[in-house]
Order: C-alpha cells, then structure tokens, then sequence
C-alpha cells in the first residue's frame, strides 16, 4: 500500500461531512489508506481571527446554498442542521479515546454515525449525551466513553492532536495532506485523486 492519505476534518464542518463521503474511495481506488484525524476548527478561527463561513456577511448565505447544490452534485444525503455550527469538544475526545482503545476502524465508523447524526438526522452532536448515545448505539460502552470525556490523558491527546494540525498548517475542513502536498477543501477531493493518479504535476 502506498503512503497515506491524513484526512483532517471537524465534526461540526458540512463541507468536512461531504468530504468523509467521498475520501475512502478514493483511498481504495489508488489502493491508499486514509487516516481520519479530526480536530476543532474553533482553534484555527482563533489563531486566524476569523469565524465560521455561514456565519459571515455575504458569504454565509452563499455558502448554505453551495451546500445544499454541492450534495445534490455529489448525491449525497444532506441536510443544514440547528444548531449550527457546534462545538465538538466531546465528539473529538470520544474518537481518539474509541481509536485508543477498539482501532482506528471503529473509530471511523463512529465519526460516520456522528457525521451522519448531525447532518442528516439532525442530532446535535455538540451534546455529550448524544455522543455517547451515538457511541452506544454502535455496541461501543456508553459508561466508558461518558468517562473518557472527563479523562486528563484524553484531553491532552485531543489538545496534541490540535496542536499538530495547525503545526501542519491545517487551516479548514476537509483538509487532505499527502506526503507534502495539500489540499484544502471538499473540491480539492478531484484535485488529489488526479495527483494519486499521476504523481503529480
């Protein structure tokens, strides 16, 4: 298998959410694994000065309605929930203590189920309880994951994992580092399956 595919993204991002429909495929058609990495936008809009896209003048209108064409585009189910945006502390800590303790596949398959919560179901994945109902709902020990929100070594992981992204110089969702090249954004996907393809250029 050739080298990996870091896959950053923010459980309260609608672009990051379309982008996870897309990326493993892309991952196993150049037969790439794909590490999902989530982190909180919230550090980045603070480090940058800059807020949420849908909630900026102008832009934030635009950006509801390239969302809703760009799922339409992509055939994916989607739906702008409320609240929105979140914070997605709680969503974060649960999957890198899931991945800690049951592998990184299960927590994919949690940050799926909470993708799929928040932005077609409606859930606010921004409420501890509904993570770890979420992460009950997958077999996973609901008691556990409602501990490990509260863990110290959790929380510095979490934090560790933040702090590494933006040391990469992660800035938005979906963001996709391969080797040393990026790519920042749902469109950019078609951008990296070119360079997969190619090698580059």
């Amino acid at each position: 298998m050739s080298q990996a595919i870091d896959f950053y993204f923010d459980f309260s991002s609608p672009y990051g959410y379309l982008g996870s429909q897309r990326i493993d495929a892309i991952g196993e058609k150049h037969n790439c694994a794909v590490n999902w990495r989530p982190y909180l936008m919230g550090a980045v809009f603070k480090q940058l000065g800059t807020s949420p896209l849908v909630s900026q003048p102008v832009k934030g209108p635009y950006s509801r309605h390239d969302l809703m064409r760009s799922a339409r585009l992509y055939g994916i189910d989607f739906n702008i929930p409320d609240p929105f945006p979140v914070h997605t502390v709680a969503a974060c800590r649960a999957f890198y203590w899931v991945q800690d303790s049951a592998g990184d596949e299960r927590a994919k398959q949690l940050a799926q189920a909470l993708y799929r919560g928040y932005f077609i179901d409606n859930c606010n994945v921004g409420d501890a309880e509904v993570v770890v109902k979420t992460a009950a709902e997958l077999g996973l020990d609901g008691e556990a994951v409602a501990a490990a929100l509260q863990d110290d070594a959790i929380k510095a992981r979490l934090r560790t994992e933040v702090d590494a992204a933006l040391e990469k110089g992660v800035f938005g969702a979906p963001f996709f580092i391969y080797g040393d090249e990026r790519f920042w954004g749902c469109d950019r996907i078609d951008h990296l399956d070119k360079w997969l393809e190619t090698g580059g250029w």
